[in-house]
């Protein structure tokens, strides 16, 4: 009752999406095949919307599933998506999906984030990545993000710093503006706060490779992101898989001798 007491009602959190997709009512009325008076009169609380409205317009707003259940909370109706925690029996084979592309994707660094950006699961590679980090940069729950911009974390790794952390601020910055989360709205103003600089541009203008200095040398990655496109649970939504994938031959041989029982583990 007080989630529904103080929520903001459907008419302006439809709104507040709506804005944030920089879209006119005439521009979302025309996607979702309604008549802009009537979205109007569902903004500003002039007509009841239906269920089966809201979801229409959910859709074509792009909105995450846990802010779709708030919305048909704040207009009286029962949430659509579940959200079981990752352990509960029902998600095993989400469970078994993530361990199995972990596991595909070795010798190459991956790691499993939820919508926050912490860590939820990472393959053996990824101990390459965090080699001198603070151990209480490691310790339940880590934040992936503040692990590789903190001066006790990663960064004084990263030969690439500047370029790095100006992507990852702009990621993060584009994901707190995208979806309104206020924890990722700090998140952002704890992590450009730190020490490393902002203004990098790629070096071929294209990708942002993350270069992590190792023994005289250094290694160069690629990251590419997966998620479950056609999940109706909002755990499952808010999972994404991160792999590090080699972005020159020197590393790709570095990675493969890391694994090659012949070599003792060891490159």
């Amino acid at each position: 009752m007080t989630q529904l007491a103080t929520s903001p009602p459907a008419g302006a959190l439809l709104r507040t999406w709506r804005q944030r997709r920089r879209l006119s009512q005439l521009d979302l009325s025309c996607q979702a095949g309604v008549s802009t008076r009537h979205l109007s009169f569902l903004e500003t609380g002039r007509a009841r919307p239906t269920r089966e409205m809201l979801l229409r317009l959910a859709e074509e707003l792009e909105i995450p599933l846990r802010a779709r259940n708030e919305l048909l909370l704040s207009a009286g109706f029962a949430p659509a998506y579940a959200e079981r925690p990752l352990d509960d029996p029902a998600m095993a084979p989400v469970r078994e999906a993530l361990d199995l592309v972990l596991a595909g994707y070795e010798p190459h660094p991956a790691v499993v984030i939820d919508r926050t950006w912490h860590l939820v699961a990472a393959n053996r590679s990824v101990a390459l990545l965090l080699d001198g980090a603070a151990e209480w940069l490691l310790r339940p729950p880590v934040n992936v993000l503040r692990l590789s911009l903190h001066p006790e974390g990663m960064a004084p790794r990263i030969a690439n710093l500047t370029q790095w952390r100006t992507h990852v601020l702009h990621r993060l910055g584009r994901e707190a503006a995208g979806t309104g989360d206020p924890g990722l709205a700090a998140l952002h103003r704890e992590l450009a706060a730190l020490p490393g600089g902002r203004g990098g541009s790629p070096a071929d203008g294209i990708v942002v490779p993350l270069r992590i200095r190792h023994g005289d040398g250094e290694l160069a990655f690629l990251s590419t992101v997966t998620t479950f496109g056609t999940a109706v649970d909002v755990t499952a939504a808010e999972l994404s898989i991160e792999a590090f994938l080699p972005a020159d031959r020197h590393t790709a041989a570095v990675l493969r001798a890391l694994t090659d029982p012949s070599t003792g583990g060891a490159p």
